[in-house]
């Protein structure tokens, strides 16, 4: 099921994102070139997986919030200090969220994520 796959790689990237991220201020990951390339990465993944889901499952999940995602897009290509900007608020605030919001989901809808209900 290519939406459990899609909802798969959102919640490993995401995982990695807050592991990498734990204990971080904004001045220390913008002086961690390795590990600010590493989360933006990871964000990628999940902006764009995100973005592959299809519009049946953006309605199951309304929740989510799917326009700062979308909004997230062009800061993303982007270089130097908006990309950080963008990405730290990936970090703080739709990282956390979409996962807490994937979480409920799973447990309500286990069939939506390849899972079996029993």
């Amino acid at each position: 099921m290519i939406v459990g796959a899609l909802l798969a790689n959102i919640v490993e990237a995401g995982s990695g994102v807050l592991t990498l991220a734990e204990g971080m201020d904004f001045a220390t990951f913008q002086r961690s070139r390795l590990a600010r390339a590493e989360i933006g990465r990871l964000v990628e993944v999940m902006a764009t997986s995100l973005a592959d889901l299809p519009d049946a499952s953006r309605h199951r999940f309304a929740e989510i919030d799917w326009s700062a995602w979308a909004a997230l897009a062009d800061p993303l290509c982007e270089a130097g200090p908006t990309r950080d900007e963008a990405l730290w608020f990936a970090v703080k605030s739709l990282v956390p969220a979409t996962l807490m919001w994937l979480r409920v989901y799973r447990e309500s809808q286990p069939e939506v994520f390849g899972l079996d209900a029993g």
